[in-house]
């Protein structure tokens, strides 16, 4: 891998992607932020990634885009390869959980257009790094943002999300048998009840705590390491793999 390695972070400019970003910044990846719509929280998450890398020489450019539109998908590639250098990782963490509730009550509207980011973004976003990854000849790394819901089923809060994670975890087995022989390898991370602003309730990872073996919520950047690992050669030989990090849920 070359000495800077370039990642592609999806949803980097707030929670669990700013806190990767600037992890990997720190481990000498240039990052490729992508981000939906919140201009200044992407300038902010950054600064921080480009303060982070500046005793490892990382780089750092943000692209706003949706991860649901080819086209976007397309440009938040070209230019963290314009700018960068090759692409060599991919970490899919833009992620949409609402609506909240019962599954009787949801909006359609709403349910797909989470499952639009949340499956049908994960699988465009892959489907360039490999193509790009396999055009270079170099292989690299890929990461899935999954959820502990997509085994414990977020029953009256958010069905449709796990369902989508559910099919995260397929995905992630599937295409890191699809792709080995390229040298690619793919993998996940699977949060449990993680301080960040995703929670409709702020106080939510709180009220969920008692019922964590760990007796507490996680923090981004415990999350972060994680998926640090999984881009890492110390996880040379780990692909398919979906990496739960819930504090014992």
């Amino acid at each position: 891998m070359q000495h800077n390695p370039v990642t592609v972070v999806t949803g980097g400019s707030r929670g669990i992607g700013a806190a990767i970003s600037t992890r990997l910044a720190a481990d000498g990846h240039h990052i490729a932020l992508g981000y939906h719509s919140d201009a200044d929280a992407a300038e902010k998450a950054a600064a921080q990634v480009r303060a982070t890398g500046a005793a490892t020489g990382a780089r750092c450019v943000t692209v706003q885009m949706d991860t649901a539109e080819e086209t976007d998908v397309d440009r938040l590639f070209e230019t963290a390869a314009a700018e960068l250098g090759p692409v060599t990782g991919l970490v899919n963490n833009a992620g949409i959980g609402a609506p909240v509730g019962p599954l009787a009550e949801a909006d359609v509207a709403a349910m797909r257009r989470a499952l639009d980011v949340n499956v049908l973004g994960y699988l465009l976003c892959a489907r360039r790094a490999i193509r790009d990854m396999t055009r270079t000849g170099a292989g690299g790394g890929i990461v899935n943002i999954s959820s502990a819901a997509a085994t414990l089923g977020a029953p009256g809060e958010y069905v449709h999300y796990a369902a989508a994670k559910g099919a995260v975890d397929t995905m992630t087995v599937g295409l890191s048998k699809e792709v080995a022989a390229d040298g690619i390898r793919v993998n996940a991370v699977a949060p449990g009840v993680i301080w960040t602003e995703f929670h409709a309730d702020p106080e939510r990872p709180a009220k969920l705590a008692a019922g964590i073996p760990l007796a507490r919520a996680g923090r981004p950047d415990e999350i972060a390491a994680a998926v640090a690992w999984l881009l890492s050669d110390d996880a040379s030989y780990a692909t398919g793999t979906i990496l739960r990090v819930a504090g014992g849920r």
